[in-house]
Parts: C-alpha cells; sequence; structure tokens
C-alpha cells in the first residue's frame, strides 16, 4: 500500500472511528455530519466524497463497528480461555454494549439487522455459525454442554431467537434484556450456571 492510499484509509478510518463514536452517545439523528467532521478533524466535503451520504456512512459505521466486535469475537472464541469465562465474557460484553448504545443508534442497527441478505446475515452464515458450532463442541468435550443435545438442535434455537428479533416489534423492545437474553441462550444451554455446579 502506497503512502497515499494508506493515508486515505487512515482518515476514512478516522471519519468512521468519530461517527461510531458520536451516534453511540448521542443517536444518530441528533449527530450532524458537521459533528463528525470537527471529530475526525476532516472537512465535510471529506466525509461526502468518501461516503456520499450520511445515510451511508450510517451504513457503513455499522459494517465498521461489526467486523470490529467480530474480530474481538474470534480472538475470544479461538483462545485457550476455558468454556465458563468464554461465555462469561460474551455476556458481559453484551451488557457493555447495551449499556452505552443509544437507543436511536441501535434502531438502525437493528433495521440493518433485519434487512434481508444483509452484511451482517452473511457474517453469520459464513462465520458466526461455524464458530458458535466449534464452542458447542468444546463445551461437550469439557463437560458444560448436555452430549446428547445435538449442534443442529441448539443452532435451531439460536435460529429461531435470531429470526424473531429481526422482526420490528421485537427489536424495538429487546435492548433493555440483552443481558438477560444472553444468559438464557447460554445458559439455558449448559443447564445450569457455572457458580452453580459447585
Amino acid at each position: 500500500m502506497d503512502g497515499f492510499t494508506r493515508r486515505k484509509e487512515m482518515k476514512k478510518s478516522d471519519i468512521l472511528n468519530a461517527a461510531w463514536a458520536l451516534f453511540m452517545e448521542f443517536g444518530v439523528q441528533k449527530v450532524s455530519v458537521a459533528e463528525i467532521a470537527r471529530k475526525a478533524n476532516v472537512s465535510q466535503v471529506t466525509i461526502y466524497n468518501y461516503f456520499e451520504s450520511k445515510e451511508n456512512l450510517v451504513h457503513e459505521v455499522i459494517i465498521f463497528y461489526i467486523d470490529k466486535e467480530w474480530l474481538e469475537y474470534e480472538l475470544l472464541l479461538k483462545s485457550n480461555v476455558p468454556f465458563p469465562d468464554k461465555i462469561k465474557q460474551i455476556i458481559f460484553n453484551k451488557k457493555e454494549t447495551a449499556n452505552k448504545i443509544h437507543e436511536d443508534f441501535y434502531q438502525y442497527f437493528m433495521k440493518e439487522y433485519a434487512a434481508e441478505m444483509s452484511y451482517i446475515e452473511n457474517l453469520y452464515i459464513e462465520k458466526t455459525v461455524p464458530s458458535f458450532i466449534n464452542l458447542f463442541n468444546e463445551g461437550k468435550e469439557q463437560g458444560y454442554i448436555d452430549k446428547d443435545l445435538s449442534n443442529e438442535a441448539i443452532l435451531f434455537y439460536i435460529q429461531m431467537m435470531k429470526e424473531h428479533m429481526q422482526r420490528e416489534d421485537v427489536y424495538q423492545k429487546v435492548l433493555p434484556m440483552t443481558e438477560e437474553l444472553m444468559n438464557l441462550l447460554f445458559y439455558g444451554i449448559m443447564g445450569k450456571k457455572e457458580d452453580e455446579k459447585k
């Protein structure tokens, strides 16, 4: 990558980071392109040159955020961290995100999630499902997931939950319950929480 391309990519990354931070705190509606430009230390013209419109920028910020989150999950899932601790970290991360994300930005995020063949859907099919299967197998090997439960049944359960959460009337209510739903998803599969096994 030459110097010009590198600088361009860094500038684009600065804009995405600035927009993401502002959207997380204030939501999409209340944040102007001028405010994003100020925070990213670029001109508004630069933002429009890179993203064409605020709507496209929001879409790109969601993809940027998903990629960032997925990279962290991937590192966690491939690590030597014990299975129960992986689950706790996944739940804690979801709780932290739910506590920090502005309701307005969350609604934009969920509209993207609900769109057919969205970036999120492709990531789910190509990367999340195979990684979850590996995680379930690891949980079974370590005795935390019932070996009689097939991966197909677990994935079917997750798919039902996922499809339900893609409905607008559902995702508008779900944010305050994020931690509870993650607990239900993972500890429901495991049978009981780790501290209850002792």
